[in-house]
């Protein structure tokens, strides 16, 4: 008859024959399959959409009250309820939707799987702008914490969200740290930039950038110009090496930096709708823009490879965000 084995020296062994160690990372593509089910996240700003978050305007526009304005931005608002919409018009929310509407169809075109934010509530009045209280990086996402008042609380409908589709939260923004999604950009898979201004702080940059450092990504942290609340009223990346710009409103050690990247530049000119830079690319050279291109961009824009779809999209223009602020991809593929 055998001795009986030591329980600890039992335990010991089982513990290291069952040990797998951190290799391969997280946002290894096989190791998420396996532990997630499915691919999240990105590592680039123009590689082809398979998953996008949205969300179609609905009762939230509901709030605008035309009887209460704010004379000193010309706009429909309450401060004291937290809203505000940038019209002489109140909300022709049947024309938003079908702008939305012919975005979304425009996705699908292109085989993008198109999901929708959950929870939304009635005081979300900006929840049509799903870029910004997240962002997506390799292996999942960050929530963000809002930049500005009336838009506190999206951060725990994109959560709720996020979590019923199995997407992995790699971390949520705390303290004093404010961060919003359309200040932030994929320039190369090791390179990002976060515009710094009115609604992003050093302190949201800082904690971005400690998860970003541990995937091997640097993070360039810019200055806004005046009063500019993110980086994507001036900038987008529309090819691996190509991107839409609005000089003016980007500082030159950006521009320098780009050009070290090896990234060339589309330059807008003042015939321009400065609403053209906040599209979108759907995949490597193929734009969706709204209305308001000039002739010179367009041919320069051909001239570089790009094709190019206009979305009009004015009336979702009016509550404060275009094509970019209204998407946010949750997976795109590898370029």
């Amino acid at each position: 008859m055998s001795e009986p084995m030591d329980p600890a020296w039992v335990y010991n062994e089982t513990v290291k024959m069952f040990a797998i160690g951190g290799d391969p990372p997280h946002e290894d593509p096989d190791e998420m399959e396996s532990t997630w089910g499915r691919v999240w996240g990105l590592s680039n700003d123009v590689g082809q959409i398979r998953t996008v978050l949205m969300h179609r305007p609905g009762v939230e526009m509901e709030i605008v009250d035309p009887s209460k304005r704010i004379e000193s931005i010309g706009s429909y608002g309450d401060l004291a309820e937290h809203w505000y919409f940038q019209s002489e018009d109140a909300p022709d929310i049947p024309t938003m939707q079908a702008q939305h509407d012919a975005f979304v169809a425009a996705l699908e075109r292109r085989g993008v799987e198109v999901v929708y934010q959950q929870g939304v509530g009635d005081r979300h009045l900006k929840a049509v702008y799903t870029r910004d209280p997240l962002i997506m990086i390799k292996g999942g996402a960050i929530v963000n914490r809002m930049g500005t008042r009336i838009r506190r609380g999206e951060e725990r409908v994109t959560s709720q969200t996020l979590a019923a589709l199995g997407v992995p939260i790699l971390r949520t923004l705390s303290g004093s740290a404010v961060m919003e999604g359309g200040s932030f950009a994929w320039l190369n898979d090791t390179n990002c930039a976060i515009g710094v201004g009115v609604r992003v702080n050093r302190e949201g940059a800082r904690q971005i950038g400690e998860v970003l450092a541990s995937q091997g990504v640097t993070l360039h942290v810019i200055e806004l110009t005046g009063y500019d609340i993110h980086i994507d009223g001036s900038f987008l990346m529309i090819d691996k090496d190509l991107a839409l710009v609005n000089p003016m409103g980007l500082p030159y050690s950006f521009l320098e930096l780009l050009k070290d990247l090896k990234i060339d530049t589309v330059e807008m000119t003042p015939r321009d709708d400065g609403w053209i830079v906040n599209g979108l690319a759907a995949a490597p050279g193929d734009l969706l823009i709204p209305e308001g291109a000039s002739d010179q961009t367009l041919a320069e824009l051909d001239r570089k490879g790009v094709n190019v779809e206009v979305i009009p999209f004015d009336k979702v223009h009016l509550n404060g965000g275009g094509l970019h602020c209204s998407t946010t991809p949750l997976y795109r593929d590898p370029v």
